[in-house]
């Protein structure tokens, strides 16, 4: 079953002034649809793989041939990243992180202000292309950055929220300030989306 591009879950302005439609538009309908159509180019002929779930195929990474395997770390990785980057935003979004997700997070940062810092930090010092990650690792939560399209399920976490420091998700806007995209950027988190995906990883699922 070959993977397929998701619909956009609001309009490609609703993140403006934060984000601005034309990179959303960019970003969701070109680049993520290259990740997504390069995956299926990718594993045409591999019948055990075409039937897999995006999770699944990139947590079982090293079972991939060799031959195809950095396709698919790129362009699976890329796919799985971007559908959760745009899932984790939303419009009049934002603010403190509330529920359990607000817990964890104040348990192992210290606080909201400590844990913003460290995800800019990882931001800001990914070297090029990547993304600063907060993940779960099977028994806590942690803040990892990752280059170019490389999955935290490939290392066994769970990604829990993303911000893609790809020059492609911020330069129309922002140009070489990515400090600045990355304070904007809050302004999107959509945090009962986060609290979900926390309540799985937790759960295993």
């Amino acid at each position: 079953m070959a993977h397929t591009l998701p619909a956009l879950p609001y309009a490609f302005s609703a993140l403006e002034p934060h984000i601005d439609a034309a990179t959303m538009e960019i970003h969701s309908q070109k680049h993520h649809k290259a990740y997504v159509d390069n995956l299926n180019k990718a594993l045409t002929g591999h019948a055990d793989l075409e039937g897999k779930d995006i999770t699944a195929l990139l947590r079982d990474i090293k079972s991939v041939p060799e031959a195809i395997r950095p396709a698919v770390t790129n362009n699976g990785g890329g796919h799985h990243n971007h559908t959760l980057f745009f899932s984790i935003m939303s419009a009049d979004a934002g603010g403190e992180p509330t529920g359990a997700i607000g817990d964890a997070i104040t348990a192992a940062f210290g606080d909201f202000a400590a844990f913003k810092a460290k995800i800019k930090e990882n931001a800001i010092g990914q070297f090029g292309s990547g993304w600063s990650w907060l993940v779960w690792d099977g028994s806590k939560i942690a803040a990892v950055k990752k280059p170019n399209q490389d999955s935290p399920l490939m290392d066994g976490h769970v990604p829990l929220l993303g911000i893609d420091v790809w020059e492609h998700a911020y330069y129309l806007k922002y140009q070489n300030k990515r400090p600045d995209y990355v304070d904007a950027w809050w302004n999107t988190v959509n945090w009962n989306k986060v609290n979900e995906l926390f309540a799985a990883a937790k759960a295993g699922k």
